[in-house]
């Protein structure tokens, strides 16, 4: 009898991802992983407890995914850093709208919610190139994302189409303003 083929985690994971990428979020079950792995559901419920925890997994390769499009903007050159990691944000959210809309477009009522790598980032990049507090340079950070997110979620939603030149443009202007107010309110 020839041996019956093993189903990774790692296959399951990215066979998960691909779905969402496909049709979104509500795409993870079983049944439609082991459809599109050719096997029963047996192996997924083997290497995952339950589905939340395949959700977890598949929020966390998103995730890196996300990451990678920080780190590809940043070394690309195109822009400063702290810009560069406003317009991954907007290309993710164009190039990967299942993806961001899983990540950035969901209820997080009820989770605790801590600082990422990007946020603190992001954070330490205004606090350098400003000299203010980390409380200022959060609060600066927090409503450039604002404009940012507000971005994103249009293509992501393909509420409207706007061009890079156009949205760079936005991003300087933007960021220039807030930094003008909360600058003049230092001293």
């Amino acid at each position: 009898m020839p041996p019956k083929v093993k189903i990774t985690k790692h296959e399951i994971i990215k066979t998960a991802v691909e779905l969402v990428r496909e049709n979104g979020e509500q795409s993870i079950n079983a049944r439609a992983i082991a459809l599109n792995l050719n096997c029963s559901t047996q192996p997924i419920f083997s290497n995952f407890s339950c589905m939340e925890q395949l959700k977890l997994e598949v929020k966390a390769v998103a995730y890196q995914t996300y990451l990678d499009f920080i780190a590809s903007e940043i070394s690309g050159g195109r822009y400063p850093h702290y810009k560069a990691m406003g317009m991954a944000y907007i290309n993710f959210a164009l190039r990967e709208k299942q993806l961001f809309k899983l990540l950035f477009m969901c209820d997080r009522q009820g989770e605790k919610i801590t600082p990422t790598k990007d946020f603190e980032e992001a954070v330490q990049l205004i606090m350098n190139a400003n000299g203010v507090s980390y409380e200022k340079a959060s609060l600066i950070h927090f409503e450039m994302w604002a404009c940012v997110h507000g971005i994103a979620t249009m293509l992501a939603t393909s509420f409207l189409s706007l061009e890079e030149n156009f949205i760079s443009d936005v991003l300087t202007d933007t960021y220039q303003g807030i930094r003008a107010k909360h600058l003049s309110e230092e001293g």
